[in-house]
């Protein structure tokens, strides 16, 4: 299993947090996590709220991830489809993914929705 180099995780995090920050700009910021080939991509809210929203494996190329969701219901990441239909793609496309596809009960920054039960502290 190959894990990134210093240059991809340092070229990662910036192109995410560009990236959330033209598509989500209440977000506080993006946080990514390395661990052997994976990287943990969270949400960090103003009121300090840590939202993970997807996990990014690395397979050789800077440019094409694999992705997985989280899923708040589970407290872990499934491996998914890109809606281009590839299991890989562009960290970008992951990002932009991962808020649409999660089944988590948590919304995208600035969403306005509705109260649900969850496996928090609030169920």
């Amino acid at each position: 299993m190959a894990t990134p180099p210093a240059s991809t995780k340092t070229s990662l995090a910036q192109r995410l947090t560009g990236h959330a920050r033209n598509r989500w700009p209440a977000l506080a910021k993006v946080e990514v996590r390395f661990r052997a080939q994976f990287a943990y991509v969270d949400g960090h809210l103003p009121d300090g709220e840590v939202l993970p929203l997807c996990r990014l494996r690395y397979g050789g190329s800077a440019s094409s991830w694999g992705f997985a969701i989280y899923r708040a219901s589970h407290d872990d990441y499934q491996d998914n489809i890109l809606p281009n239909g590839q299991f890989a793609g562009s960290p970008e496309d992951a990002l932009s993914t991962a808020p649409a596809a999660s089944t988590s009960t948590t919304p995208p920054p600035g969403a306005k929705t509705h109260h649900r039960r969850t496996n928090k502290q609030d169920h």
